[in-house]
């Protein structure tokens, strides 16, 4: 009832338009943020059926327990609906992915490292702001970027080096983690109108379909579909995407006990993804999988994913500000610093893409959303650019700013508390 809930309010509020802009699906974010806001307020619990949706105060260790099983439910729907998303995403992309790789990769892959080098740079000098430190700004980092992995690198850096800041890296990514949220799903709307673009235009110029042979045609119909819509190619595809992102690479002599590098949720479905679907059949047996089946897994998966996220985010900021005992400006200064991390790389990647790599206007935006690891921003562009074109930018740009941010993370700490 409360997934489905916040899904209602969430998509009412994102179908507001001002000026032609709305939040679109990540209006179930900022509202799922409030949700999850309201269920930490004292006397919730004395509200019939409401009740049932408080949380408690972590200060008690009595109900700590009891929150942090309740945070694992919101963790459980937003990584289901991820890897449903990224999933879809990868299968949707993959036919053309590796065409488009070829041809683009001059491109995609200095976009993805200078969109992460810039908002490391900019970490570092607020890093350098006295009374801040590098744990709490790599926190900021991973909030702006919207970074799980670069989130739980920084953690794990900091808990070897200077273990009792560890609470400000989580205080960091709960303060910037909803501009970071925000601020990229407003930015791929807002500039094609910046710009005055026209999209039939724009579509035409990202788009680069080719005819199939008849030949081709023949040979799918030899090939044994499990399903008509594709459901056990998809399955298969999501736990074979699961279990690659679960594989560990220390990055430390301390093994798999010092900080660890993986593809996680949204890395591993993805590849794995784009891989079956590009080659689009496991010998004799069809991996093709239907198109609207497919777009109803991405929509579906991304109003999950913003739905875990929001309530865990909503729950974990008050958590961090309530426990803070560096007063309400470090909050302030967190999300105003998160914003500009948010916003500066965007700009930089974005004249990048446009005027020197001579990128059309919707691969600039996608190559953005993937250097910025943007999963809702992707789900907003799509619709935006009314094409699921843009989807190869971004899985072009994202494996290559997933490992830089990861990196960038550890790298700031290392250096700053070594």
């Amino acid at each position: 009832m409360c997934v489905f809930f916040i899904c209602f309010v969430g998509y009412a509020i994102g179908a507001i338009k001002v000026k032609g802009v709305s939040l679109g699906t990540a209006g179930v974010f900022l509202f799922a943020l409030l949700f999850g806001y309201l269920c930490t307020l004292p006397g919730l619990e004395n509200i019939p059926v409401l009740g049932k949706f408080f949380l408690g105060n972590s200060a008690n260790e009595k109900t700590a327990t009891e929150i942090a099983s309740k945070i694992s439910n919101f963790k459980f729907i937003s990584n289901i609906g991820l890897v449903l998303f990224v999933t879809a995403v990868g299968s949707i992309a993959g036919p053309k992915f590796f065409r488009d790789l070829k041809k683009n990769a001059k491109t995609y892959v200095p976009m993805g490292a200078i969109i992460i080098i810039a908002g490391a740079l900019v970490t570092v000098l607020f890093a350098l702001i006295p009374g801040i430190g590098s744990a709490y700004a790599s926190g900021i980092l991973s909030g702006a970027l919207t970074s799980t992995p670069a989130f739980s690198a920084a953690k794990e850096t900091v808990k070897e080096l200077a273990a009792d800041q560890e609470a400000l890296v989580v205080l960091g990514q709960a303060v910037a983690y909803p501009f970071g949220v925000i601020g990229v799903v407003l930015f791929v709307q807002i500039m094609p109108k910046i710009v005055r673009a026209d999209m039939e235009t724009e579509r035409l110029l990202i788009s680069n379909d080719t005819e199939e042979k008849t030949e081709n045609v023949k040979k799918e119909k030899k090939l044994l579909e499990l399903d008509n819509f594709g459901f056990a190619a998809f399955g298969l595809a999501l736990v074979l995407g699961v279990l690659l992102g679960a594989i560990k690479i220390p990055l430390s002599g301390k093994g798999f006990d010092g900080p660890c590098f993986s593809l996680g949720m949204t890395g591993g479905p993805l590849i794995v993804s784009l891989i079956i679907a590009h080659f689009g059949r496991i010998g004799k047996i069809s991996m093709k999988i239907n198109i609207n089946a497919l777009k109803n897994f991405r929509e579906f998966g991304l109003m999950l994913f913003l739905c875990g996220a929001g309530l865990e985010g909503g729950v974990v900021l008050v958590d961090q500000v309530s426990k803070s005992t560096l007063g309400p400006m470090l909050v302030v200064y967190g999300f105003i610093a998160g914003a500009v991390i948010t916003m500066i790389p965007m700009v930089i990647g974005y004249f990048f893409g446009r005027k020197i790599c001579k990128l059309p206007l919707l691969s600039s935006l996608g190559s953005i959303t993937g250097g910025m690891t943007s999963t809702p921003a992707l789900g907003t562009l799509i619709s935006v650019a009314g094409t699921d074109d843009v989807a190869g930018a971004y899985a072009s740009t994202y494996p290559i700013a997933l490992v830089l941010v990861v990196l960038a993370s550890q790298l700031i700490n290392s250096l700053m508390l070594g």
